[in-house]
């Protein structure tokens, strides 16, 4: 494909985050610009690197560039870089060929243009700084793990090279902050605490005049979109490919599982392998609309560049007043169509765009607030804006959410339950932490401060964005911590993807307890679901009063719908390994006594707690819940069981001189003396009340001298040992193949190798009987 002038042949390099340490060691400061910047430096030219930066309106890389040097050479330049692109839905990258051009366009219109590159960034920069002899490089500070891998090569290729300048070029990263203040560590990490300081908000910045390109070299020319797909399938490997691992939905793993039992389960087919992209069909159908907002009839993201999602906000802000111009209407047709909830609307429409950096996130909010002050006089009312559309808007813009405390130390995911979000562990996150760990909280997809985009909700496509967020974000096996339906969700990901899960802990755990995975009579769950769903808005605000958010109600109904239930004790097995459940004993939603028992009963393997808490023992009792969780860095037990499993099933089918295997003893050094563990309490109060014994450590004991004939080896060096495990790797050992496959693919196959009871109707009846 020599389609673009700086396209390079594909390599593979290690990605790290760690810094060069070459003695030429890179150049590198930050840039923060709030309303005007310039950076001193020699009259080199500078390469503005775009990335989620697609415009000329304020942007400060852009505008720091032009203001050192008015005659400096200034290079626009985008790389179509893999890594970077990795989870683009079709849609995604149609939407962003329709940015690039109009982005390429307005460049040109000041007689310079945008360069394209196709490949790794660190080639690409590296060339084109070779060839202009760059002195700078002007790119956005990057928060996603990935993305900042791709810098940090990017950063390491340079300074690890030649140039004849002597010395690597700059690289001034930049930030657009929303508000204006001087150092973040600063800011206060309490989110009502940040409302209160009401720091103020910087101004946007205005486009600058660029100086002409007057240098000759390739600009390229942007790729079809058919081109680009191929592309990015042609130039995937196996250090790439966590991207496949997502290409593939949880339904789908779920069908190919049902199908080695033929099992019906009543599920409809999507017409496809799942239905993986659920929002690419917006872009691909429908026909094509000329001077259009969006790039279809059926489509419902603004797409093309600043000057069009600015003309779109304005019919968004405007909405209620009404309009005579055909693209305004179509816009206020999408707004009636995607308001599925207050605010809805805002996310669907423009959440591409903010996400391509086509428009920045203080040009919306100040384009949203000289709205509402045009609109009352100048006046801005401290009881709310007058409008829906203006209130939508500075919320999506101004919504704050923290995510991460913690830099090391094994990895803790807490996923909340109905109606709350990450803020429902608040309590935990740090007492979490002070224990050694990295603590990731997440707020699913609908709840809280995360988009609620107009799609169907349901436990798969949750457990779908768990699976993305530890592969994509946190990097490294996680213990999955979930109250209500939170644990379901974390059972299902720990089922389909037992490799992503080092743990399972489980706080009052939505799911079910179904003996021998049989049915439960649906006119009892539906009863359950029917009271449920009329009770939905009450049941919120009284079982999460501390985190109850008013959109959830809508999202929730979603929930009473789900045609998938899966029983705990198929996804316990299915997991395989170590479980803790915690049960609040007081929990109004369900019996809690009952479940315990099932669980006892059915569940060999899982460790019970119970408190004397309701629904949410993490918020009531958190130093409780606390004092009984463990995270060590070690690999899940179950991996080493199954090893031991092997030499057990290996001996078993071998045949010896002596007639017989060889008895395997297994020991254990426990820290307490008791004789049966089943006898200790459950209760982590009752069992410190016992008071029992410590053992006595044994001394070392004296060995018989080894006289028997044997090669005895000898220890590998670090460099030998790690060539072997390297050499002996497998796609079986990584995580290349978790994202090829879906949540309902895995677990149709897994479900093959079990006995399912089905309705007359050919429907699964395994239904959830509690929440």
């Amino acid at each position: 494909m020599a389609l673009l002038a700086l396209r390079l042949g594909h390599h593979h390099h290690h990605l790290g985050l760690s810094a060069p340490r070459d003695p030429r060691r890179l150049l590198r400061r930050r840039l923060v610009v709030a309303s005007s910047g310039a950076v001193k430096a020699p009259a080199a030219a500078a390469v503005v690197w775009f990335k989620h930066d697609l415009r000329v309106d304020d942007h400060p890389g852009l505008a720091a560039a032009v203001a050192a040097e008015p005659r400096r050479p200034v290079l626009p330049l985008y790389v179509f870089d893999r890594r970077i692109l990795a989870g683009y839905s079709d849609t995604m990258l149609e939407l962003l060929l329709f940015a690039l051009e109009d982005l390429k366009m307005v460049l040109k219109s000041q007689e310079s243009d945008l360069l394209i590159g196709l490949g790794n960034a660190e080639d690409v920069v590296l060339k084109l700084v070779n060839e202009v002899q760059a002195g700078l490089i002007f790119t956005e500070e990057e928060v996603e793990y990935r993305v900042r891998n791709v810098l940090a090569s990017v950063e390491s290729s340079l300074s690890n090279s030649s140039f004849l300048s002597g010395n690597p070029p700059e690289i001034v990263v930049w930030s657009a902050s929303l508000y204006d203040y001087k150092n973040p560590r600063e800011l206060s990490t309490s989110h009502n605490q940040f409302l209160k300081e009401k720091l103020p908000m910087n101004t946007p910045l205005v486009a600058p005049s660029l100086p002409a390109l007057n240098i000759e070299i390739e600009t390229g020319s942007l790729p079809t979109l058919e081109e680009l797909k191929g592309f990015l399938k042609e130039s995937r490997t196996s250090e790439n490919n966590w991207v496949p691992l997502k290409g593939t939905s949880a339904r789908s793993i779920l069908k190919k599982t049902l199908s080695q039992i033929n099992v019906k389960t009543g599920v409809a087919s999507s017409g496809s392998d799942g239905g993986e992209d659920t929002t690419a069909y917006y872009a691909m159908s429908g026909r094509k609309i000329q001077n259009s907002m969006f790039t279809s009839e059926s489509s419902t993201e603004v797409r093309g560049g600043t000057e069009i999602t600015l003309d779109a906000l304005a019919a968004y802000l405007k909405y209620l007043e009404g309009t005579g111009k055909a693209s305004w209407q179509e816009l206020h047709d999408k707004v009636r169509l995607t308001e599925t909830r207050d605010g809805a609307s805002f996310c669907t429409l423009f959440g591409p765009a903010l996400q391509l950096g086509v428009i920045s996130k203080r040009r919306v909010y100040h384009e949203t607030i000289q709205y509402e002050r045009d609109r009352n006089a100048g006046f801005i009312s401290p009881f709310g804006y007058s409008t829906p559309t203006v209130t939508a808007a500075v919320d999506a813009i101004c919504s704050m959410e923290y995510t991460s405390v913690g830099h090391e130390g094994p990895s803790v995911l807490l996923v909340h339950g109905f109606g709350a979000s990450l803020q429902h562990f608040r309590d935990n996150i740090g007492a979490i932490a002070d224990q050694g760990c990295q603590v990731w909280a997440i707020t699913l997809l609908g709840f809280g401060k995360s988009e609620k985009p107009n799609i169907n909700y349901s436990e798969l496509l949750w457990s779908e964005l768990l699976r993305d967020f530890i592969v994509d974000v946190v990097k490294e096996p996680v213990h999955l911590v979930g109250n209500s339906i939170g644990g379901y969700i974390c059972s299902i990901t720990a089922s389909l993807w037992p490799s992503l899960a080092r743990s399972l802990i489980l706080l009052n755990t939505a799911g079910s307890v179904v003996p021998s995975y049989s049915f439960i009579p649906l006119s009892e769950a539906r009863l359950l679901l029917l009271f449920l769903r009329s009770r939905a808005g009450g049941i919120l605000k009284e079982y999460y009063p501390t985190s109850y958010d008013p959109g959830a109600a809508t999202v929730i109904e979603s929930i009473f719908s789900f045609n998938l239930s899966i029983p705990l004790n198929f996804l316990f097995d299915s997991f395989g390994g170590k479980i803790l459940i915690v049960q609040g004993m007081k929990d109004p939603l369900t019996k809690s006594k009952s479940f315990v028992s099932m669980l006892r009963e059915h569940c060999s393997k899982v460790h019970i707690r119970e408190l004397d808490a309701g629904h949410a023992p993490h918020d009531e009792v958190p130093d409780e819940v606390q004092a009984g969780l463990i995270f060590t860095e070690e690999e899940v037990e179950y991996r080493v069981r199954n090893v031991l499993a092997s030499v057990e099933s290996s001996l078993s089918n071998a045949s010896f001189l002596s007639g017989n295997p060889p008895e395997i003893v297994v020991w254990s050094a426990s820290l307490y003396d008791y004789k049966n563990p089943r006898e200790l309490s459950t209760s982590h109060n009752q069992f410190l009340k016992e008071k029992l014994l410590m053992n006595t450590p044994l001394a070392a004991p004296s060995l018989p001298a080894l006289n028997i004939e044997i090669e005895t080896g000898s220890l590998p060096t670090l460099e030998e040992l790690k060539g072997f495990l390297k050499e002996h790797r497998t796609s079986e050992d990584n995580w290349v193949p978790l994202t090829s496959t879906s949540a309902r693919s895995i677990l149709k196959k897994t479900l093959s190798q079990i006995k399912v009871k089905t309705a007359a109707n050919g429907s699964t009846q395994i239904l959830h009987s509690r929440i």
